[in-house]
């Protein structure tokens, strides 16, 4: 029986390099609720790669989805169910995805183009596992008009069972356009995503694409089941902190930058201790405090004081110096006051 209970009112997106383990470890201390997703994974690298390496994850990262990448439905079953003897509550499979590398695999966003594909694709995924098999895709690809592209796409998919759809609010262009111009040139269409949902009130749509702040997020989801945000929660994780609280209505308190700071040293130390370098470990953090005072002497501390069998008293003179900052600053204020 396919069980889902997972919350995606607000998710993390899987970001190619970015959101590895130890990212979303991260990520955990700022928000208990929000969903968490890894980096897209082939089907074949799931299959016959280092497994620990690639998809393994440290328990407090729940609730995390594995996103796979693919297009072959045996290996993407395969894949589906190595990931879920793992432990993940979700798997996802990228049609979302623009880059060369991924076309030239024939998966990603140009599966816009092969909707029965992609249902036939699923329809494996999910006779391997019992938890939920959800899509990640774009409005469509390149001279498609999004509204046929998007809702044909969405309807063949739906028939093959998945109810759960991550949409990337752009067109991808497949040919003239970098990855990260795809990210910001196509227009985005938030009313298109709106529309699809109220057409298919029984599936959850997430919108992505585009959300730089929590006020952003509160007001992009009306009408929606949820959103998703990629580059804004990594750049700034800070705001990762008011999600539970501002976002799930969790009756919590607002985890403040230092606070996740100091939750997340034991799991440095237990990195450490199994030989992990220490930038590798914190270079997701170096947002963290953006803005603040001493943000730029703490990315210093942990950008390149981190590197050559650096250990945790590097890690805690990065917060020393940030709380130093932040002492030396109010008491400015108070002179001046």
């Amino acid at each position: 029986m396919r069980t889902d209970t997972l919350d995606r009112r607000f998710c993390v997106a899987p970001m190619m390099e970015w959101t590895d383990r130890h990212c979303r470890a991260f990520h955990r201390t700022l928000s208990k609720g929000a969903l968490l997703y890894t980096e897209m994974v082939t089907a074949d690298a799931v299959i016959h790669g280092d497994r620990n390496r690639l998809i393994g994850f440290d328990p407090s990262e729940h609730p995390v989805a594995i996103q796979i990448g693919g297009s072959d439905p045996h290996k993407l079953a395969e894949a589906t169910k190595i990931s879920t003897d793992f432990g993940y509550g979700e798997i996802n499979l990228n049609v979302g995805c623009p880059s060369d590398r991924v076309q030239s695999g024939r998966f990603g966003a140009c599966l816009m183009r092969e909707p029965e594909l992609v249902a036939e694709c699923v329809s494996a995924m999910q006779a391997a596992t019992h938890l939920p098999v959800t899509v990640k895709n774009r409005l469509g690809v390149d001279e498609q008009d999004p509204r046929e592209s998007l809702f044909s796409f969405v309807e063949t998919v739906a028939t093959a069972g998945v109810n759960v759809f991550i949409v990337h609010a752009r067109k991808a262009i497949l040919k003239g356009l970098s990855p990260k111009d795809n990210r910001e040139i196509p227009p985005l269409d938030y009313d298109l995503v709106r529309a699809l949902k109220a057409a298919h009130p029984h599936l959850t749509i997430i919108l992505n694409g585009g959300i730089s702040s929590i006020e952003q997020a509160q007001e992009a989801v009306k009408g929606l089941d949820g959103v998703m945000l990629g580059r804004a929660a990594y750049h700034d994780p800070a705001l990762l902190g008011r999600v539970d609280r501002e976002i799930l209505g969790h009756d919590t308190e607002l985890v403040r930058p230092e606070e996740a700071y100091r939750a997340y040293r034991p799991y440095v130390e237990r990195r450490l201790a199994e030989g992990v370098p220490l930038h590798a470990i914190t270079r997701h953090m170096l947002g963290l405090f953006a803005g603040k005072p001493g943000a730029r002497m703490f990315r210093r501390q942990l950008g390149e004081e981190s590197r050559a069998g650096a250990g945790i008293e590097v890690y805690d003179r990065a917060l020393e110096l940030i709380e130093r900052e932040s002492t030396r600053f109010a008491n400015r204020g108070e002179l001046a006051a």
